[in-house]
Formats: structure tokens, C-alpha cells, sequence
């Protein structure tokens, strides 16, 4: 059997047991020293099979973590109550969220527009990456009034629940009040974080959620793996 049928075997192969549900969305295939005992065949013929399924967007490499099968869209919906954990586990997922900056600061331009904030008001910035079943789904950095929530950090510090820290203030509901959505193309940072390439395609939305009072409570703006997630907007949801 000459070279290239073998690395087009083991292309072959890998994607038969990907599709027969062997590697799910999100698994990691065994390491290239594995394959290469599994098929005897060098690194070299490996890494060629595996650049093949990545060109076909069928897996991915993460650095320094492997190669993992591509994730199933999941779908997303974007409507009245836009809930993370509640969105992921509707979709059959496991959601997690990692924590990357809770602090306090002068709100911005754009925060104090949106939140209607005096000009020295300060705002509490939450930083993080929304993750379905350990795959990365979504940067996320909101601003909410610290004035009003005085303890919001520490009671996202706690669990990483925006609805139980609301809850904490006495906010028992808050809808979203507007959203915008627009095409990106991944930054460094945005890549590193959603173990993208720099120049995939990303999903960024602006929100604005309100309380029972439709007054401004938090300004939301996520960056979404464009691959990775099914938008939908919703009426009533």
C-alpha cells in the first residue's frame, strides 16, 4: 500500500467512527504517538490524515490540548430571557463558565449611554468564557451599575450566576430590551480565547437588559464562536 492510501485510510477511517457517534462533538481523538502505534505508521503520515479532516472542518486542534471532533452547533436562542445555563442545558449540554476579571471602574462612554449612568458613575465589569460540555462557546464582558449593585462582584465571585446576584439586590426578573447582532472576524485575544484562528468567523451581540421597571441593569456583549452556535430570536422566549 503506498503512502498517500495510507493516510487517506486513516482519514477514512477516523471519519467513519467520528460519524458513527465513536468520537462525539467535542471528544479529543487519541494523541498522534497513538495513531501512529494503532495504524504502525510514522507521525508524519498521522498528522497528514488529521490536516485533512481539519481542512474539511471536521476537528480541530487545540494548542497543546490535542485534536478534538468539531462541535454540533448548538442552538441559542436570543429573546425576552436570554439565560446561559438554562439556553446550554435546554440543548441537552452541559454549561460551564470560567471567570476571567471581576472589577470595578469609571463606566465608559458607550456603559453610561446604555445604562444611563451620570458622567463619574462607576460600573462593575464581569469578564469570561461561556463553555459547552469543555468546549468554548463565547467571550462575554458585561458592565452592570455599581451605584445600584453594590455587591454584584462578590456575588459573582460566589458562582458566576448573573441571576442570583440580581437576585441577591432584589431583582427577582430582568428581560432583555434590545439586541444587536453583527458579524466579526476573530481578533488574537477573541482567538485564543474561543481556540479559533485569528480571521474565523465570530458572532458579537450587544444587549441590554432591564428590570421590572425597564430600567438599565446590565449591558451585555458576548463574542460567539460563529461555528460553534445557532442564534435564533425569539418573540417571546
Amino acid at each position: 500500500m503506498g503512502r498517500s492510501a495510507l493516510w487517506t485510510a486513516i482519514r477514512d477511517t477516523l471519519l467513519t467512527e467520528i460519524t458513527n457517534g465513536h468520537y462525539p462533538p467535542g471528544a479529543r481523538l487519541p494523541t498522534e504517538a497513538q495513531l501512529s502505534d494503532r495504524f504502525n505508521v510514522n507521525r508524519h503520515t498521522v498528522r497528514r490524515a488529521l490536516a485533512a479532516l481539519a481542512d474539511s472542518e471536521i476537528v480541530h486542534a487545540r494548542r497543546g490540548a490535542g485534536v478534538f471532533v468539531r462541535h454540533v452547533p448548538t442552538p441559542y436562542p436570543i429573546g425576552r430571557r436570554v439565560r446561559f445555563h438554562q439556553n446550554i442545558q435546554a440543548a441537552g449540554h452541559i454549561p460551564e463558565k470560567r471567570v476571567l476579571n471581576l472589577e470595578t471602574r469609571l463606566a465608559n462612554v458607550h456603559e453610561r449611554k446604555a445604562l444611563k449612568l451620570g458622567a463619574q458613575a462607576k460600573v462593575h465589569i464581569y469578564e469570561g468564557v461561556s463553555i459547552s460540555d469543555n468546549v468554548p462557546l463565547a467571550f462575554f464582558c458585561s458592565a452592570f451599575p455599581a451605584g445600584r449593585f453594590p455587591d454584584m462582584l462578590e456575588a459573582l465571585a460566589e458562582n458566576g450566576s448573573v441571576t442570583a446576584a440580581f437576585r441577591r439586590h432584589g431583582v427577582t426578573d430582568y428581560v432583555r430590551q434590545s439586541t444587536e447582532i453583527t458579524g466579526k472576524i476573530a481578533s488574537q485575544i477573541h482567538a485564543s480565547l474561543l481556540e479559533l484562528r485569528p480571521g474565523d468567523p465570530i458572532l458579537r451581540t450587544i444587549g441590554i437588559n432591564v428590570d421590572a421597571f425597564e430600567r438599565p441593569i446590565e449591558l451585555g456583549r458576548t463574542w460567539f464562536a460563529a461555528d460553534r452556535v445557532t442564534l435564533t430570536l425569539s418573540e417571546t422566549g
